[in-house]
């Protein structure tokens, strides 16, 4: 029996956070899941009938964790894990059923021993929710190849020891630090695409900006969750103006930033002035510090270039990213003019060679140092090295535009 949407919402709700209950009583996530689905099958087969249960948390948990019991009985293989049919056994429908577990499940998902593709994976599918094949079109793969994936990644976790207990204190840090870059790695794929025709997927960068959300509401304290919160909201608040009226990729600089979701601008901006004065700074304050600069520019060339080639020198002596030489490239172009800017894309050859930004970039330089031929030659090259469609038509119609100009 179908559920109608408001149920089929409230499951999806609660299916991170149930999850994370019975893989705390499990300890494997693998089990944790067939359990869960189990109870949601019964969910929607029994409420529409019989009404939603005033604790519809509790008796989604009362129904996996007896699922769990049952598998665990009829297993000869698996009599090792009798004392937790024991202890599952005891405890009453009335306990601690309220406990928000999916902290622990995300830190679970995010564990450092998974590649960073299948921590993302693993994530939108046991917090996010989404489905195998929605993960699997998310990732332009087929959905046996995405299955094949989520169950490595279980298989890994299983052979852990207690991956889905919190780290300590010693670990704490470097757990931290994996769960923010899963989620960030989450935002930026759905945000821009690095493979297909679209230039995003919302559906990775909505899941994204939510888990963030629900990350930072357990850990209000920590400036570097909230950091991240704000990067993604001063990010994803000019999506409405990323696109044109066909689909096609619109610049920064060409974007009509009138379209810009200000709510979420102002959100993010008030978040990162928080995390700065705390004391401790990180990467991602300083990426969205970076971000609200850009946001409350109302134009690219009313920008605060200095403030950006400042705070683009303090990431990249944090983090040693060749990437962030590479935006800060564009700062010090817009502060020195673009002969200053190609001069330290020069150092970047070895550290990314063939890379396609590195060329995209190169390219828009030369084009404002007044070398279109060069600059054309640069965007072609980046054409061919990217993996998105919508990036490599924008980058066509620069080449095209730059031709143009030089044969006229």
């Amino acid at each position: 029996m179908s559920s109608d949407p408001p149920l089929e919402d409230l499951l999806r709700e609660l299916a991170p956070q149930v999850l994370g209950v019975l893989v705390r009583r499990s300890g494997d996530l693998a089990d944790a899941q067939d359990a869960l689905q189990d109870a949601l099958l019964a969910a929607t087969t029994q409420w529409p009938a019989q009404g939603v249960p005033d604790n519809p948390r509790a008796w989604l948990v009362v129904v996996g964790q007896n699922k769990l019991v049952d598998r665990y009985r009829s297993e000869e293989a698996r009599r090792r894990r009798e004392e937790l049919v024991g202890t599952m056994e005891a405890v009453d429908a009335g306990d601690a059923f309220e406990t928000d577990d999916s902290l622990l499940l995300l830190f679970g998902c995010c564990h450092p021993a998974l590649s960073p593709a299948s921590a993302v994976a693993l994530t939108l599918r046991s917090v996010g929710g989404l489905t195998t094949a929605e993960i699997a079109r998310a990732f332009l793969v087929p959905e046996a190849t995405m299955a094949q994936r989520l169950s490595r990644a279980r298989r890994t976790l299983r052979d852990l020891d207690g991956p889905f207990r919190m780290p300590s204190a010693q670990d704490y840090p470097a757990r931290l630090r994996a769960v923010l870059r899963v989620l960030y790695l989450m935002f930026n794929e759905g945000y821009a695409s690095t493979t297909g025709t679209s230039v995003a997927r919302a559906d990775l960068s909505a899941e994204a900006l939510r888990l963030t959300r629900t990350l930072h509401e357990s850990l209000p304290d920590d400036p570097e969750v909230a950091g991240l919160l704000a990067l993604v909201l001063l990010t994803d608040a000019r999506r409405p103006a990323r696109t044109g009226p066909r689909g096609e990729l619109v610049s920064l600089t060409d974007q009509d930033r009138g379209l810009w979701d200000r709510a979420m601008v102002d959100e993010g901006v008030a978040l990162v002035e928080d995390a700065l004065v705390r004391g401790s700074v990180g990467e991602y304050q300083l990426q969205a510090a970076i971000a609200a600069v850009h946001d409350e520019a109302p134009s690219t060339d009313a920008t605060d270039w200095p403030q950006l080639l400042a705070l683009y020198g303090l990431l990249e002596r944090m983090t040693g990213n060749p990437m962030v030489t590479l935006n800060r490239a564009v700062a010090l172009a817009m502060v020195r003019g673009p002969d200053a800017g190609l001069a330290l894309l020069a150092t970047l050859d070895d550290r990314l060679p063939g890379h396609h930004r590195l060329a995209a970039v190169r390219g828009h330089l030369m084009d404002r140092a007044g070398r279109p031929g060069e600059a054309a030659d640069q965007l072609l090259l980046a054409a061919r090295g990217t993996t998105s469609l919508a990036e490599r038509d924008y980058l066509l119609v620069q080449v095209a535009r730059l031709r143009h100009g030089s044969a006229s």
